[in-house]
């Protein structure tokens, strides 16, 4: 995997007679050191369609400086990105690209302008030499791709651009607080924020170049209750699940936290649209693509799962007395662990790099661009979302009224895993339907939710149980004791009961009249 730097930025308008205040004191600053200037050159690739950039993304191949090679940078937050860095090549290099497929999709890159950079560097320095910030100033030509320099100006040639700027960036053992206090020395100075986000927005700009946004119109989070048609309500969310699992794919593939957990939820709730909401979008349409995404998310759920009962485990063999622990139980549970994390994450990067994960992308997208709406689509939302809503409340009811009856043990546990798929799907319903019933849909979510949660619990014990009883096998045939993992496994029987004993009242407070009333427009 490429190098990644955590990149915190601002940047400054500037021109050739822009004086640099003294930053001596500002914030801990003790010295400001010189350290020359550099020449850096760099060419950025996007889509002919600039798809990259209109998200914030930027690739280039930059010689010069202290970091030659390849550099792609995602955002995080406003002025925060994580840049990647690979050695240098003729083309991008796979590593790299890998992270953008989810937005390049099949579209070719190619070299989109060229930035020559003057730069002049100041390290800011605590008392102790640390440094804690780079501040450089600039002198930029942009070039579109054109003839050659040199070439007497044609109706072809390059537009091309020049422009001061400075950049302050963060370093060792900077803080934000220190990015504000030189943000308030440049004021005093005369010296204002750019116009531009990057050096890359401002080239694309004065060179000529236009991009719409690859995203398409925004999602937003709804006006109050009542508000739009029940087509742009339901598109609404159906764009923000597109658009969140367009964006974890890169974070999935760099392994970072939580990220496999967020895309199959939007996954999860994007199908869960899909099924709920059949009067708004033909269901002969999106059927199709609900049993691509139910691939997709038991793919991603390999991992994850992986993952939930990797900590579930670990987390109950911390609280087990030491003296409790026969054999090798934390060893063996570590191997256990590290297989099964080798082989799920190879395989969900196979599915991530496959033709199969690639279709679904472009359908989804094909889908926003034509949405397959059905006359209902045109009806004031809050009379469409009530009813799918109540539909699949009453769907959840039937299954928890067939799980509380059945009798104890596996049927019990089936029951009960039916319940909790129905009442995520309950609540996804009701999430989706927040900007057209408001308040109501929000506290009647809340309170699935909890019951999804319980069951969500109840489940979880089921598989460690199982998990529990493969690993005390696993032990007494290597002639180790499997009495530590009996152990285990009477505490996640004990855990499923209570979850047993809690459900009714639960199910009683969130299945109560007045939830569902005030869902009705």
């Amino acid at each position: 995997m490429a190098d990644t730097v955590r990149e915190i930025e601002r940047k400054y308008e500037a021109d050739r007679t822009t004086q640099l205040p003294d930053l001596t004191g500002v914030d801990g600053v003790a010295t400001v050191v010189e350290a020359g200037a550099e020449e850096l050159d760099a060419v950025y690739y996007d889509t002919a369609g600039l798809h990259l950039a209109a998200e914030g993304i930027t690739l280039r191949r930059r010689t010069g400086g202290r970091d030659a090679g390849w550099h792609l940078k995602l955002p995080v937050a406003p002025g925060v990105r994580d840049e990647l860095r690979a050695p240098l090549s003729d083309t991008p290099p796979a590593e790299l690209t890998a992270l953008l497929r989810s937005r390049l999709l099949d579209r070719a890159l190619v070299p989109v302008v060229r930035l020559r950079t003057h730069r002049t560097v100041r390290v800011l320095r605590d008392a102790g030499g640390a440094p804690l910030a780079e501040v450089a100033v600039d002198a930029v030509r942009a070039r579109r791709p054109g003839p050659p320099e040199g070439r007497k100006n044609t109706k072809a040639a390059a537009v091309q651009a020049r422009w001061h700027e400075i950049e302050v960036e963060l370093a060792g053992g900077g803080g934000p607080g220190l990015l504000d206090a030189v943000d308030r020395k440049l004021a005093e100075t005369g010296v204002r924020p750019a116009g531009s986000a990057s050096k890359l927005a401002r080239a694309l700009a004065e060179t000529g170049q236009r991009y719409e946004d690859a995203a398409g119109p925004g999602t937003g989070k709804g006006g109050g209750k009542g508000s739009g048609t029940a087509g742009e309500v339901v598109l609404r969310y159906v764009r923000a699940q597109v658009r969140a699992i367009v964006e974890l794919d890169p974070a999935v593939r760099r392994d970072l936290p939580d990220a496999v957990h967020r895309m199959r939820v939007a996954t999860r709730r994007l199908r869960s649209a899909f099924r709920s909401y059949t009067k708004v979008l033909d269901r002969a349409e999106t059927l199709p693509l609900g049993v691509e995404l139910k691939w997709l998310a038991a793919e991603l759920g390999v991992e994850r799962d992986r993952e939930v009962l990797t900590a579930r485990l670990r987390a109950a063999l911390d609280g087990v007395p030491r003296e409790l622990r026969l054999g090798p139980v934390d060893a063996r549970l570590r191997i256990w662990t590290e297989r099964r994390r080798g082989g799920a994450r190879e395989q969900l990067l196979a599915v991530l790099d496959g033709p199969r994960y690639l279709a679904l992308l472009k359908r989804l997208h094909a889908l926003l661009e034509a949405p397959p709406l059905r006359p209902a689509a045109a009806r004031p939302a809050p009379e469409v979302a009530a009813r799918a809503v109540l539909k699949d409340y009453r769907r959840l009811a039937g299954r928890m009224e067939t799980a509380l009856a059945a009798p104890a043990g596996r049927a019990r546990d089936e029951a009960l895993h039916g319940a909790r798929k129905a009442a995520k799907r309950t609540r996804y319903a009701a999430e989706a339907a927040r900007p057209a019933l408001g308040r109501p849909a929000k506290k009647f979510a809340r309170r699935i939710k909890r019951v999804q949660q319980l069951l969500g619990d109840h489940q979880d014990s089921v598989v460690a149980r199982g998990t529990l009883r493969e690993l005390a096998t696993q032990a007494q045939r290597a002639g180790e004791s499997g009495f530590t993992f009996g152990l285990l496994h009477g505490r996640e029987e004990a855990l499923a009961a209570d979850r047993e004993r809690r459900l009714p009242r639960v199910w009683k407070k969130a299945s109560r009249r007045r939830y569902r009333t005030a869902l009705r427009p």
